[in-house]
């Protein structure tokens, strides 16, 4: 069955913010770790609102603490009777305003902080850079793709079914499910087996197929994200006619050989074979006995 591999984990890095590259800090084929910065944008519009919205965050202390030296300072009249009610609720709400007013500006402080963080762009989880398509000094946005990063300790292989098919290797759960193999784009057989681990409980219309994800440990790193094979599930059959390739002829898409019949003739004959075959026999389902 044709297949595509991917990494268990592939995630497209794009930015949070708009600017130009400044820094790239990694290179295509790289192992990076989680939370490690990736690339580095113009980040001068950003700090310069960071230092604005601390200075907002100072006024508003001092503010803050001057309303409270005045609150308190009413209390104590207000206990000496200097002072009535009205004034020192007037007091305790100026007080309060200024809280309020601080808090504001705390807040705008750690957005401003954190649209200054978005011009680092880290990587979410460990893995491996892909292409680096855009250089320093290119402008991106939220809708560019920087770059992908894969988690290739294990590859997932993607294949597709065919109904009739599907529903005679489900009728066990995926556990009984056969190991199966991959053979690579150069027709080599990779040296691990996978385990099929998914399977879609949807038939797509379109193509009558379902899709199914088997699991390859990739230890070597020789799997790559974006890859293409073959997958070779195993069938067993303890009654198969087994012939070699090399002795049937096929005209049109039907198969024939040659079989000895009376007085020692042969006589030209069809036969069907099993559509999975090994590139050197075929196992025969009609005309042999």
């Amino acid at each position: 069955y044709p297949a595509t591999i991917k990494g268990v984990q592939d995630v497209q890095i794009s930015p949070k913010v708009q600017g130009f590259i400044t820094q790239i800090n990694v290179k295509e084929g790289q192992t990076v770790g989680a939370g490690q910065v990736l690339f580095v944008l113009d980040n001068a519009t950003y700090q310069a609102q960071v230092r604005q919205a601390q200075a907002q965050v100072n006024t508003a202390q001092a503010s803050c603490n001057t309303s409270k030296l005045s609150y308190e300072n009413s209390q104590k009249l207000f206990e000496n009777g200097v002072i009535g009610d009205f004034e020192l609720q007037s007091a305790a709400n100026g007080y309060e305003q200024a809280k309020a007013a601080l808090a504001s500006a705390q807040a705008t402080l750690a957005n401003a902080k954190e649209m200054l963080s978005f011009c680092y762009v880290k990587r979410p989880a460990s893995g491996v850079v892909g292409t680096l398509p855009y250089k320093i000094g290119t402008l991106v946005n939220t809708s560019t793709v920087m770059t992908t990063v894969s988690n290739n300790s294990s590859m997932e292989v993607y294949f597709s079914l065919t109904e009739k098919d599907a529903l005679n290797m489900t009728q066990a759960s995926l556990g009984e499910f056969p190991s199966v193999q991959l053979r690579l784009a150069d027709g080599t057989t990779y040296s691990h087996e996978g385990k099929v681990t998914k399977m879609s409980g949807v038939i797509d219309p379109a193509t009558g197929s379902v899709q199914v994800i088997a699991l390859f440990p990739n230890a070597e790193k020789q799997l790559k994200s974006g890859g293409s094979g073959t997958i070779v599930i195993p069938r067993s059959n303890s009654s198969a006619i087994v012939i070699p390739q090399s002795s049937v002829v096929e005209v049109q898409n039907k198969k024939f050989v040659y079989l000895l019949g009376k007085e020692n003739r042969v006589v030209y004959t069809e036969i069907k074979v099993a559509p999975q075959d090994n590139g050197h026999s075929y196992v025969a389902t009609d005309g042999l006995k």
